[in-house]
């Protein structure tokens, strides 16, 4: 199963791109455990992961219909 992963902010710089494929992931806790070893400058950085439009705080399923964002710190104001 593909999942695509949009890439914002100063995390494309840590990535070198705006999205990311990733194969056979099934939940984000798998998903943030291999994007940190196959770029461990994300291991010391700050990020939130969306799903679908939802920031997520727990362990999430992932299809390959999910929208998965990974999005850098931000605040309003």
């Amino acid at each position: 199963m593909d999942i695509q992963v949009m890439v914002f902010g100063q995390l494309t710089d840590i990535t070198g791109s705006g999205m990311i494929c990733v194969r056979d992931i099934t939940d984000t806790m798998s998903l943030v455990a291999f994007l940190k070893e196959k770029y461990p400058k994300l291991s010391h950085t700050k990020f939130a992961i969306a799903v679908d439009k939802k920031i997520i705080i727990e362990n999430t399923v992932l299809n390959p219909a999910s929208t998965v964002v990974l999005m850098p710190p931000f605040s309003g104001g």
